[in-house]
């Protein structure tokens, strides 16, 4: 038995007519009746019983019809399960991201992505860039969003997001009444800084804003998360240089200040492996607005 077969017989089922059912089915009526013959012989019963003025359901007919709907509605299903799948319309998504990501666009990505594309089931994992690119490495995310350009071969990237860093200082800070902060304003003072371990890339782009103002800092906290620094410097507890994105973690007690003269940038980028089927992560990228 043949989903062919099913195809022709569920059409003369309905049209009880052997010219309208070969019509409808794009082909012509001598076809349609060897079908309809290889499945009766399949089957081992009469489906139709036929004469010179109708065509009618046997009880074996009957009994079929039901269940030949619902194969052929169960194929198209899965064919069409198929070509979402392979259009990158459906499937899963295992999506890896730094904290900092959460002000940088991934929310509004993922809600616009997941309404244009409700099949898709996306999971969520918070791990730090290093993390992230053994996990893209070992086949367990499929796309990373991550701080750094650095990535072992296997691995491609997109740039989605360039912006300044600025200045985070306590609300009563002596510094926080300026419209803006030079790097060297910051020399005596004790700095929240991102761990080495955590984010390389970060830590020492911070340095070198410092190193390129002609101080080294006096790093007092070093912690794994941003919320963390900004957190720190909202209790009083020193400043910190951060992405202007961590502007909108509206943590109470902590300012956000231009650097004055700053040309040094944060990055974020999307990372994924070169030879993975990239449809849906191409399409979740897409959802960002350009940088």
């Amino acid at each position: 038995m043949e989903l062919r077969h099913l195809r022709y017989f569920s059409a003369l089922a309905e049209e009880l007519h052997f010219g309208r059912a070969a019509a409808r089915l794009s082909i012509s009526q001598p076809p349609l009746s060897v079908a309809i013959k290889q499945l009766e012989d399949s089957v081992g019963a009469r489906l139709f019983e036929r004469n010179n003025k109708e065509v009618r359901l046997t009880a074996a007919g009957r009994a079929l019809r039901a269940s030949a709907r619902k194969i052929l509605a169960q194929a198209e299903e899965a064919a069409l399960g198929a070509r979402d799948a392979a259009a990158g319309l459906a499937g899963r998504l295992r999506i890896g991201f730094v904290g900092a990501m959460l002000y940088r666009g991934l929310p509004q990505a993922l809600r616009s992505f997941q309404a244009r594309y409700p099949g898709v089931r996306i999971t969520l994992t918070e791990l730090n860039s290093g993390e992230q690119i053994t996990e893209l490495m070992q086949d367990r995310l499929d796309v990373g969003f991550v701080h750094t350009s650095r990535l072992p071969d296997g691995l491609e990237s997109r740039l989605l997001l360039s912006e300044p860093f600025v200045c985070c200082l306590p609300e009563k800070h002596r510094l926080a009444g300026r419209r803006s902060v030079k790097p060297a304003d910051l020399a005596s003072e004790p700095l929240v800084l991102f761990a080495h371990s955590v984010s390389p890339d970060y830590h020492d782009r911070v340095l070198s804003i410092c190193a390129e103002a002609g101080f080294r800092p006096d790093v007092r906290h070093e912690v794994r998360h941003w919320l963390a620094v900004v957190s720190l410097v909202s209790q009083g507890l020193g400043v910190a240089l951060v992405p202007k994105a961590l502007e909108r973690s509206a943590l109470g007690g902590a300012v956000f200040r231009p650097l004055a003269g700053g040309s040094a940038r944060s990055e974020s980028y999307g990372v994924s492996r070169r030879d993975a089927d990239k449809a849906m992560v191409e399409r979740l990228l897409d959802a960002f607005p350009a940088c």
